[in-house]
Formats: C-alpha cells, structure tokens, sequence
C-alpha cells in the first residue's frame, strides 16, 4: 500500500464525489499577491544577476526541495536520508510557496486517495476547463461532505521543526528577501521571491492540469478515477516530475523517469547524494509490491532490476 493511502481512512460514507468548491482566501490572497506583484513590479526591476537568481533558486528549490524533499521523501518515503538532511530539503521545499508542509501531505493524499476511487470530484481530477481548474486549485478548496480522516504518521505528526514550519511558511521568504535586498537590490527582491513564487505554483498547477487529463502514457491502473500521463516536454523543467503517467503506477519510487531516455534530475541528485553516502535505500519499481490494477500500455515490461 502507498505510503499516501495509508495516512487516508475511510468510513462507509465517506464519497470522493459529494463536496463543494469554497473560495480558500488566505491561499488565494497568499499566491494572488505574489502573482500580482511579479507581473506588475517585474518589467520595472530586472537585471541579468536577478534573472539568474530566479533560476538558481527556482531549481534549488523545486528540484532538491519539492520533488526530492517533500514529494519523494515527505510523502512517499521512497528513501532514506539522515533527520538533519531530510529537514533541510523539506525547509527547501517549503520554500517555493506552494504550501506548509504537513499542508502539502494532506492536499496530496486527498487527491491521491480520490484518484484511486471508481469516481472522484472534478477538482480533483483537474477535469474543469483550464481557467476555471486554475481558478480552483490555487484560489480554492474542495470541501467533501464525508471526506476520509488524515491520520499522519509519528513522523509527521509530532516534528517541532515541522510544526514550526506549518506555522510559519509564507514568513520564511521574508529573511530572503532582506538578504536579497542587501545584496542586489529591489530586482533580487523581485525576482527572487514573487516571480520565483508566482511561477512556480503556476507551472505546478499547469502540469497536474495537463497529466492528469491527456499525453502518452507507459502504464495504466485499471477501476480507478484518474490516469497519470507523461509530459516528455517538460521532464527536465520539472526534474523528473512530468512522468506522472510512471509515479501513478509505481508512487512509492524515488525512480520517476523509470525507462531509457527518461530524463529525472530529481533521480540524479539522489544518486550522487547516495554516492556520497547520505542517503540510501533509494526504491525503485521493482524493488516495490505491484500496485492493483497496474498494465503496460506497450511493450516494454516491467522485470526484476529495472525496465528493460
């Protein structure tokens, strides 16, 4: 069982599919300012240094701190890495804007729970027109009328650093931003936290929209609500994490561009991490117990040690 599954529990009425769309005003003001002030502050303070600030930290950030630190790591424990270096990619994570981090565990086990029912609701299947899916997930809420429980692990649940972390996650630009105004001025400022922020929940929310509704596909799961499909186009933007047709059959693999020409940066620095040794048990498909309903679309199998 995935490690997401096991957080969600379900009663006999709870349903993926009765539930309404709310407004969520702390998020939409939180991602609404931040785009507001990247479009309307950024054409009038741009330099070269503040370019290249946006995509040092933009990479930093989305590849060790979102998809290793808290996708691969936090959610679906695919390896393990020492508690000083666990807490340093989830800060890292935290840091592009998208949410706390016991935040994130839960909107992603929500989704990943209602993904794998027979049905599940629109939101949750980005199956709204792309203005209206932008609309609900980064201004909005699904409220289930009978949602499963979140029942975080120890792990999670008790963290002080954590904690601290869920309650304090849009400060933590703060201290960037006054480093980056000491050091290079309003165009770091800039650049370095609203642009960074703004594009960064943007081009997340545009890849969930498009894998989760059309493109190629290398795996199936069969009687559930929604298919993960692949980007190729933007595996190396996303490092690694637009094989989403891959993640939805093997979720619990720190391995997401699992066949030949698969580019996964996020895969890279786990493996120059593990050769110098500070992390190891790194899972990969066929280190994992098949998931129910998974098939091949094509003709490449899945055999021990890897796909061939």
């Amino acid at each position: 069982m995935a490690m997401s599954t096991a957080r969600m529990k379900a009663d006999p009425d709870t349903s993926a599919t009765d539930g309404r769309v709310r407004w969520a005003p702390v998020r939409s003001l939180w991602i609404g300012g931040m785009t507001l002030a990247a479009l309307t502050a950024a054409p009038f303070h741009t330099t070269w240094g503040s370019v290249a600030l946006f995509l040092v930290t933009s990479g930093v950030t989305l590849c060790a701190g979102h998809s290793v630190g808290l996708h691969r790591l936090l959610i679906h424990r695919s390896f393990v890495a020492p508690r000083w270096l666990e807490r340093l990619l989830v800060y890292l994570g935290t840091l592009v804007g998208m949410a706390a981090p016991l935040g994130m565990v839960r909107l992603h086990d929500t989704r990943d729970w209602a993904q794998r029912q027979t049905d599940c609701h629109p939101l949750h299947a980005h199956r709204a027109r792309p203005l209206r899916d932008a609309w609900w997930q980064m201004h909005c809420r699904l409220d289930l009328a009978h949602p499963p429980r979140f029942v975080p692990e120890a792990y999670l649940r008790d963290d002080r650093f954590l904690r601290w972390l869920e309650a304090s996650w849009m400060a933590q630009q703060l201290p960037w931003a006054l480093v980056f105004l000491a050091i290079g001025g309003w165009p770091w400022v800039v650049w370095g936290v609203p642009v960074r922020v703004a594009v960064s929940v943007t081009g997340h929310w545009l890849v969930g929209h498009i894998t989760h509704r059309h493109g190629p596909q290398g795996w199936a799961v069969d009687g559930v609500a929604v298919q993960g499909h692949d980007l190729p186009a933007a595996a190396l933007l996303t490092f690694g994490e637009a094989w989403h047709g891959n993640h939805h059959a093997f979720p619990d693999s720190a391995r997401l561009g699992i066949e030949p020409g698969q580019h996964d940066p996020g895969w890279w620095l786990l493996l120059a991490l593990r050769r110098v040794g500070l992390v190891h048990d790194l899972n990969e498909p066929a280190h994992l117990p098949p998931r129910a309903g998974v098939r091949r679309v094509g003709p490449v199998e899945l055999r021990a040690g890897g796909i061939a």
